[in-house]
């Protein structure tokens, strides 16, 4: 699948790039980023080592996210209507604020509202962690309410209590259809790290605009740093896909051997 999707927009680019050097007055400076060139060769070391905290700001955001939407999630699903109206409002809070803004006021207002200073990773990664956690509890909540309800049913016969009933009986079901919606946003938190640039966080974007301004090859240095994303998000997903592979496997196994 990723070979049949990933080969025509390889293909469209290079038509582009091909169509663009041949055409028009621009005169092409391929130089400032090509591994045969010595310029090029430092300018791409230095464009590729924003990888790591972009990669690192994606991970360490998901993970938060997750576990805090699947703890807001809970509420939603109770019976009790407090729980239920702030876990509602958690959603629309975080849901409504955009990004990037997020990112600012967390960076600029969280040392003078609690008077705790944050570096631009720490910032960054609870800035996209609020805003993402609202998704990931509306994914969770879905996730839950989509499971039968003779699962709870079952489980309640057994004399599971709530915490049991819920790790070893709902969740891990839950998860399993999850999983897709979940690697997206993942894949969408890989993208949204280039907002920490704005806050001086040297990730992928941040490293391309400094390098723009002691060559002035815009086109050329952001050509290579939409190829960056490109191959990043070509790798998490292909990653996101074994994984859904291997657990409907697995799924497949444990239902023959019943």
């Amino acid at each position: 699948m990723m070979r049949r999707s990933g080969a025509p927009l390889a293909l469209g680019l290079a038509a582009l790039a091909l169509a663009g050097c041949g055409g028009g007055n621009y005169s092409w400076g391929w130089y400032v980023v090509s591994p045969f060139d010595a310029r090029g060769t430092t300018n791409l070391q230095f464009l590729l080592q924003g990888a790591g905290f972009t990669v690192a700001v994606a991970l360490s955001a998901i993970t938060i996210s997750v576990l805090a939407g699947l703890l807001v999630a809970l509420p939603a699903l109770s019976a009790n209507r407090f729980l239920r109206g702030a876990n509602r409002l958690y959603v629309e809070l975080f849901r409504s604020v955009p990004m990037l803004v997020m990112v600012l006021w967390v960076y600029y207002g969280m040392p003078v509202l609690l008077d705790v200073r944050v570096g631009v990773f720490a910032a960054g990664v609870i800035a996209l962690a609020l805003c993402d956690s609202a998704f990931e509890a509306e994914i969770f909540r879905a996730g839950i309410q989509s499971i039968d309800h003779g699962q709870h049913e079952a489980a309640d016969a057994l004399g599971l209590g709530y915490i049991d009933k819920m790790r070893y009986v709902i969740l891990p079901q839950a998860i399993r259809r999850v999983l897709p919606p979940l690697g997206n946003q993942f894949v969408y938190m890989l993208k949204a790290s280039s907002l920490l640039s704005v806050i001086g966080l040297t990730e992928l974007t941040r490293r391309a605009n400094e390098l723009v301004v002691t060559e002035y090859r815009p086109l050329e240095i952001y050509t290579f740093l939409v190829l960056e994303y490109l191959v990043l998000i070509l790798v998490a997903s292909w990653l996101v896909r074994r994984l859904e592979r291997r657990m409907a496997a697995s799924d497949r196994l444990r239902a023959a051997k019943a």
